[in-house]
C-alpha cells in the first residue's frame, strides 16, 4: 500500500506542480482544497480539472469563510496591485496577503492527517519567486511542523513525525515550470491571477502574473494561459525596456 500524503491543492501553478512531485515519489495523493472567500473563486475549477488529470482518487474542498475578517485585496473591496516592478515585489508583505492563510490551511489539513492517519502534508509555498508572505517563509514551516508534532494524536505514541513537505521552497519559477513540464503538469489548467475573469482571462499585470509570465520566458516555455492583450503587451515592453 502506497504511503499517504495531503496535499494542497489550490488550483494555481505551483500546487499543481507539488501534487505532480507527490504523485511522481509515489504517494497516494488526497487532494485538499478551500473555498475561503477568495475573489479568485475560479481556481476552484482549476483544482477540480487538475484532479482529474492526474487521476488523484481524493479530493475535498472544505468551506473556510475567511472573507469575514477582511484585510486582504483576495478576501475584500480592496483593489489587487498592478504593474509593481518586479524588483519590488516580495519587498514588504502586500495587500494581497490573506491573515493566518496558511495556518488555517494546515491546521484543516492536520485534521484530515489525523483521521487518514497520514504523516506527509505537501504545501506549495516558495521563499524565492514570490510576493513576500510571511507564511511561505521556512521558519513559518519549520515552527509549523514542531508544533504539528505536539498536537496531533497519531504522533503521540508513535516514532513516525509528521512532515511538511515543502519541495517548491528554494526554487524560482523557471525551475518550477520546467519540473513541472518535465512531469507532464498541464499549466493551461491552472489559474494564477488574483485578478482572473472567466470572459477575459488574467489581467497580466498582477504581481502573480508577472512573476508567472517572466517564469516562462525564462524557463523558455510557453505560457498556455490567456491573457488581457493590451496588459500582457505592457508588460513585454517594460521588460524590454528595462534591458
Amino acid at each position: 500500500m502506497k504511503r499517504k500524503a495531503i496535499v494542497l491543492l489550490s488550483g494555481g501553478l505551483d500546487s499543481a506542480t507539488v501534487a505532480a512531485i507527490a504523485q511522481n515519489l509515489d504517494f497516494d495523493v488526497h487532494a485538499l482544497s478551500f473555498d475561503y472567500g477568495q475573489r479568485h473563486k475560479y481556481e476552484l475549477k482549476c483544482a477540480a480539472e487538475i484532479v482529474k488529470l492526474l487521476s488523484i482518487k481524493h479530493h475535498l474542498t472544505v468551506k473556510c469563510d475567511l472573507k469575514i475578517f477582511g484585510g486582504s485585496a483576495l478576501t475584500d473591496e480592496i483593489d489587487v496591485p498592478k504593474n509593481v516592478p518586479q524588483n519590488e515585489i516580495g519587498k514588504q508583505i502586500p495587500v494581497t496577503y490573506v491573515p493566518a492563510r496558511n495556518t488555517v490551511f494546515l491546521s484543516l489539513a492536520l485534521a484530515w492527517a489525523e483521521t487518514i492517519k497520514c504523516f506527509d502534508i505537501f504545501i506549495g509555498v516558495n521563499a524565492i519567486d514570490f510576493s513576500g508572505y510571511p507564511d511561505c517563509r521556512p521558519e513559518f514551516i519549520e515552527s509549523y511542523e514542531k508544533m504539528a508534532n505536539i498536537a496531533m494524536s497519531i504522533t503521540k505514541d508513535s516514532p513516525e513525525r509528521l512532515k511538511i513537505q515543502t519541495p517548491l521552497i528554494n526554487m524560482n519559477k523557471r525551475e518550477i515550470i520546467k519540473a513541472g513540464l518535465a512531469l507532464g503538469v498541464d499549466y493551461g489548467k491552472t489559474v494564477t491571477c488574483y485578478d482572473y475573469s472567466e470572459t477575459e482571462g488574467s489581467c497580466g499585470v498582477c504581481e502573480a502574473c508577472i512573476l508567472r509570465q517572466n517564469g516562462f520566458k525564462e524557463a523558455g516555455a510557453q505560457d498556455p494561459v490567456k491573457y488581457r492583450a493590451a496588459n500582457t503587451i505592457c508588460i513585454i515592453t517594460g521588460a524590454q525596456a528595462e534591458k
